[in-house]
């Protein structure tokens, strides 16, 4: 199992995350995106939109942070991480979509700003993140995760962008249940962290 990722993406770090989680046996492949490797015909062959992650388990290739995630959940047989009822399967469905919207418009957007120069509006994206980081908090609160009373696939998907919120001047010190949460997702055995940005790449 190969899981082509750049240790200063979010995406790439909910699945690097997973497959730690997992205790899954994996090689991790740097992806140079600075030097455009990410655009070469060899890696648009594993993923034509040219992004990471990328997931190549045994001839199956999977790309897009979320798909990976439940394509692992689904080949460890894990359904407490991706639960089969359709309540809570909805729920985690739910959160999945929150990443892929809320998250990578609100905070994972205020960090792109800052960390690689993206042309977004600053105070528009720290709106929209601190638009998202009340509802979380209040989601949050009197409970431990997101969807049930363990960790989901749902958890991990969040985890990452908000956590590395303040690197978009996204304040998180308002947010307790925000913060407890991060702090039991930290705790779990196999955690991996989502590595620090270089000093003095984060502009102010």
């Amino acid at each position: 199992m190969k899981l082509y990722h750049h240790p200063l993406s979010g995406h790439a770090h909910r699945a690097r995350l997973f497959v730690s989680l997992l205790g899954l046996p994996h090689e991790l492949v740097e992806v140079d995106l600075k030097a455009g490797a990410h655009k070469t015909p060899e890696f648009l062959a594993l993923n034509p939109f040219g992004q990471v992650p990328v997931l190549e388990d045994d001839g199956v290739v999977v790309s897009d942070s979320n798909a990976i995630l439940v394509y692992l959940a689904k080949k460890a047989g894990r359904s407490d991480w991706l639960p089969e009822d359709a309540r809570n399967a909805a729920a985690v469905q739910r959160w999945l979509s929150v990443a892929a919207g809320e998250v990578a418009y609100g905070p994972a957007a205020a960090r792109l700003v800052t960390v690689f120069g993206a042309g977004f509006n600053p105070d528009e994206v720290i709106g929209r993140a601190h638009t998202l980081l009340k509802r979380l908090d209040s989601h949050l609160s009197g409970r431990d995760w997101l969807v049930g009373v363990q960790p989901t696939i749902a958890d991990v998907a969040i985890y990452s962008y908000v956590a590395r919120a303040p690197e978009g001047n996204v304040d998180l010190s308002g947010y307790p249940a925000v913060n407890a949460f991060l702090r039991r997702v930290e705790g779990l055995p196999g955690f991996v962290p989502f590595a620090q940005t270089p000093a003095g790449l984060t502009a102010a």
